[in-house]
Formats: structure tokens, C-alpha cells, sequence
């Protein structure tokens, strides 16, 4: 039996998050990237997004934000609402999204399947129904292009009668043990609406509670016991812990079983006090919550090294790192590259806010795009020349300027190289 979606939702109108199902779609500052990132910290396996834009203007900014939305998050994005030809599906494709959902009780819709799951792969459509007969009526276009049903009504049951396709709940029951009985149903996939989506919810601590009732869905599970761990004299084992980015060490702290298991259950590290002697959830009461993305064991079975999304402040003083005093520095050249394509574009960023007289930066920045495009069509030529060539010192020169081209115009169209990292980690 394969594992059961939970799947929160974000509902754009005109790029604001809107009331929807009975509930307020909270988040962050306003910011639907923030949210989207929350979800993903928080133990969801996919995001919903409704457009409920109406006009062409609205539907386009729309589909920009949900840009950004698949951007942040780290887990598959589908995307529906105001869906109506070929080019919408594209776009939201192109966007990043992994699926589509097609309403079904469009005609037009129910036209357009088969030649959007033809071009972009069944796995990629969805289609949404809001009665039986939606789906009865039209079951083998459905089975034959479509790679699940998205059911805004508790028709699961007559669906799952007469087909084995996935379907998704969306619904705005909000009771746990209501939702965990439709999961045992066997007739649903997965879940959506109101009880995902609420801010408050622990979707780690309701996995834990479908686990223990016997129902299979994506948690943290330790592939080494506690009981082979060696710990020190207080029965507790270090923890480094690092940002799962950029690998930056912020802190180090200490585990008992009960923070370790605490830690799997939840999703966010957990620790035990030594100074207070008491369990220790970090960013329980600042909220600098660290959730988790990974945990290691050394090779002795007595470290632990933890990869973590930081939110805020690793430290108690402020800083990002508890490790920020200097102690002594052999100077040396950091090759990493992702480090230093980030540190070169950083100095690019830079130079942009603030100009330096002689800068050949800011001189391609005063001469604007069309310039700094043909500076990048130049060193292209110049890499095809050189590779001709059969000393690779040449190549190495000449891609560099290349390189140092396009994040001079990557700075002025405002890419990251994050974004771009994300869109080859999506390929």
C-alpha cells in the first residue's frame, strides 16, 4: 500500500491568500513564498493552490505568483483554478508545477484532457469532481489521461467502486479522527483543505497519529536504533547541527532518547537541557524553529550531525551561528563553487547598489542590457573558439568571463543563482 498525501492548500485571488472552506488561509507577513516554505518544513508531501482569478490580467499576475510559490516550496506544486486551454496548462508547467487539475464540470475541460496529457505526460493532469457523475460519465477519459481525481465532495466511494485511481479529498472537515477514518477507508489517497491548510496544525503530529493507526503515510524513521547509539556518561549523544543549504555549522547540542524520538515525531529538533534538565523543542518560545532535512551518525555511533532549515536566529545572542569568534585564520582561496559563484555575485549585487568609480561592472550596468547581451554573445563565440583549441587553459579563461557575464546579467534581470540551482535540481 503506497503512502497517503497530505496535501495543505493556498487559495490566490488576485495574489492575496483568500477565505476559503470555512477558514482562514493564514500566513506569514502576508507572503504566500513564506507559507508555501512553512508547508514544506512542516511535513506536507504536496501543496494545492487555487487560482481564483477571474480576468486575463489577474489570471497572468496569478500564475507569476505561483511562480514564486514553486520556488520556495520544496515539495510538488499543483496548481488549479481558472484553467481553460492548452497555454494555461503550459504556463503552469513551465511555472514548476508537477500537476495540473482540469474542472470537470467545464466542457471545455473535459475536451482539453487528452491533448494536455498527451503533451505534458498523464502523470502531470488532474482532474477535479464535484459529484459522481463527473466522474461516471466520463470514467475511461478519465482512467486513460489522468493520473488522479481531486474530489471537492466525499464521492470517494463511488469512485473507488469502479476505479483504482488515486483520489484527493479536499475537504473542510476539521476533526482527526474523522479524517484518519476516511484514510482507512482505503477509498482516499490523500487529503486536502481546511485541517492541512490551518497554521496551527502539526502535520508531523497527525502523520504520527495516522501511523499508529495503521495507516501508512510519509514520516521520519530511524534506520539505526537508539539502543545502538553510544552515549556519554549522562546517557545523551552531541548533535551538530548544520544548515542543510549551505552546510554553515550553527550550533551543537545535546540528545536523550526521549529529544531523539521527540525529534522523529515531530519534525523539528529536539533536544535535552542540560542547564534547565528538561526537554527543549528549539524555537518553541522565540521561534526560531529548526526543522529537520536530515540526520547522520558518525562512524563511532556518538555524533550525530543534523541538516536543518533554520528559521531565524541559531543562536541565543542573535547571530545566525553560535560559532562567530574568531580565533585565528590561515588565509587561503575557497574553491567551492557554489560558494564562490554566490560570493562573485554577491560583489555583482553590489556594485549595483553601489557604484565604484572605474568599476567595469558598473560600467556595463550604465550601458544597460543591450550591452551586457552582447558582451554574453561575445564570450560564447570566444568558448566555441577556444575549445577548438587542445590547451583547456584557454577554455578555463574563457568560460570564466562567461560566466562572470551572465551573473552580471543575472544581477540585472534579478535571477539567484538559487533559482537557478532549483530549476537544474528540478530537471
Amino acid at each position: 500500500m503506497a503512502d497517503k498525501w497530505m496535501i495543505p492548500c493556498i487559495y490566490l485571488q488576485y495574489q492575496k491568500a483568500v477565505t476559503g472552506f470555512g477558514q482562514r488561509n493564514l500566513f506569514h507577513s502576508g507572503n504566500v513564498e513564506e507559507l508555501a516554505k512553512f508547508y514544506s518544513d512542516a511535513g506536507a508531501d504536496e501543496l494545492l493552490v487555487f487560482d481564483f482569478s477571474s480576468e486575463d490580467k489577474e489570471h497572468e499576475e496569478a500564475i507569476a505568483k505561483i511562480k514564486d510559490i514553486c520556488n520556495a516550496s520544496e515539495i510538488p506544486v499543483i496548481a488549479a483554478g481558472n484553467i481553460r486551454r492548452a497555454e494555461d496548462v503550459k504556463k503552469l508547467i513551465y511555472a514548476g508545477c508537477a500537476k495540473a487539475v482540469l474542472n470537470f464540470s467545464k466542457e471545455g475541460n473535459r475536451k482539453l484532457l487528452e491533448e494536455v496529457s498527451k503533451r505534458f505526460g498523464k502523470e502531470k493532469m488532474v482532474v477535479s469532481i464535484s459529484s459522481a457523475n463527473e466522474f461516471l460519465d466520463h470514467k475511461e477519459l478519465i482512467q486513460e489521461y489522468a493520473g488522479a481525481v481531486l474530489a471537492l465532495d466525499t464521492v470517494q466511494e463511488e469512485i473507488a467502486a469502479v476505479s483504482s485511481i488515486p483520489v484527493i479529498l479536499h475537504t473542510d472537515i476539521c476533526k482527526e479522527q474523522e479524517l484518519i477514518d476516511l484514510l482507512k477507508s482505503g477509498a482516499v489517497t490523500g487529503l486536502s483543505g481546511s485541517y492541512l491548510s490551518a497554521m496551527e496544525t502539526n502535520i508531523f503530529g497527525f502523520k504520527s497519529l495516522c501511523r499508529e493507526q495503521g495507516i501508512k503515510v510519509n514520516t521520519f524513521e530511524s534506520e539505526i536504533s537508539w539502543s545502538e547509539f553510544k552515549l556519554n556518561s549522562d546517557g545523551m549523544i552531541p548533535v551538530v547541527v548544520q544548515d542543510y543549504k549551505t552546510d554553515e555549522v550553527l550550533m551543537v547540542a545535546y540528545m536523550n532518547e526521549e529529544a531523539f524520538l521527540t525529534t522523529l515525531k515531530t519534525g523539528k529538533m529536539t533536544y535535552w537541557s542540560r542547564s534547565r534538565n528538561e526537554l527543549w523543542t528549539k524555537g518553541l518560545t522565540s521561534g526560531h524553529v529548526q526543522y529537520v532535512k536530515s540526520m547522520i551518525l558518525d562512524c563511532d555511533n556518538d555524533t550525530i550531525l543534523a541538516k536543518v532549515a533554520q528559521i531565524g536566529a541559531a543562536c541565543h545572542t542573535g547571530n545566525r551561528s553560535c560559532f562567530f569568534k574568531p580565533l585565528m585564520k590561515k588565509e587561503y582561496d575557497d574553491t567551492n563553487p557554489l560558494k564562490v559563484f554566490k560570493e562573485v555575485y554577491d560583489v555583482i549585487l553590489d556594485r549595483k547598489e553601489h557604484p565604484k568609480e572605474g568599476s567595469y561592472t558598473n560600467y556595463l550596468f550604465d550601458k544597460g542590457i543591450d550591452k551586457i547581451l552582447k558582451k554574453v554573445g561575445e564570450e560564447c563565440t570566444e568558448i566555441v573558439i577556444a575549445a577548438k583549441n587542445p590547451d583547456k587553459e584557454e577554455l578555463k579563461y574563457e568560460i570564466s568571463d562567461f560566466l562572470y557575464h551572465v551573473m552580471v546579467l543575472m544581477a540585472e534581470k534579478g535571477v539567484t543563482w538559487e533559482e537557478i540551482t532549483r530549476e537544474l535540481a528540478r530537471r
